[in-house]
């Protein structure tokens, strides 16, 4: 999938046809949706790429010219959130399949964020009162703390 997304506008987007691939409609569908739900796409969401873009993605082999099987319209362009937007305006098994996907990673996401924010804060908190210490406890705390550490990195192949 990373292989779909290009930069444009300086923002990372999927043209309509990946994007439709992927949820497994017709391109032309997934555009249906979007005009039919306009309100929920802002041009930050989606949008039409200019001519000049569209003849950049053509030299990339991104897409093909037209008369060789190629589009007739201008593709669209989604950003990530005009992509998960997508998922919401069909009903295609799985487009409502990679909503869940998606909702489920943004609350695992955020969940390991508090996680690491609560840790950070205990760390901050222990590091003052380390400060405090004699320097022979100091020593004997850096080298616990180390160690710590030490089981708290992963592995990198070594057993």
């Amino acid at each position: 999938m990373a292989g779909r997304i290009q930069v444009v506008h300086g923002k990372r987007v999927m043209l309509d046809s990946d994007l439709a691939n992927v949820y497994g409609v017709p391109t032309h569908r997934l555009n249906e949706a979007v005009k039919r739900n306009r309100g929920r796409f802002p041009a930050d969401f989606v949008f039409s790429l200019s001519d000049q873009e569209v003849a950049r993605l053509i030299s990339q082999i991104a897409i093909s010219k037209v008369g060789r099987g190629g589009r007739r319209t201008v593709p669209q362009v989604f950003t990530e959130h005009g992509a998960i937007m997508a998922a919401s305006v069909l009903n295609s098994p799985r487009a409502v399949q990679m909503s869940v996907y998606v909702v489920r990673a943004f609350v695992k996401m955020r969940e390991s964020l508090l996680v690491n924010a609560v840790l950070a804060r205990e760390v901050a908190a222990l590091k003052s009162r380390v400060d405090t210490l004699d320097a022979d406890t100091r020593k004997q705390f850096d080298q616990v703390f180390e160690a710590i550490l030490g089981m708290a990195t992963p592995a990198t192949g070594q057993q």
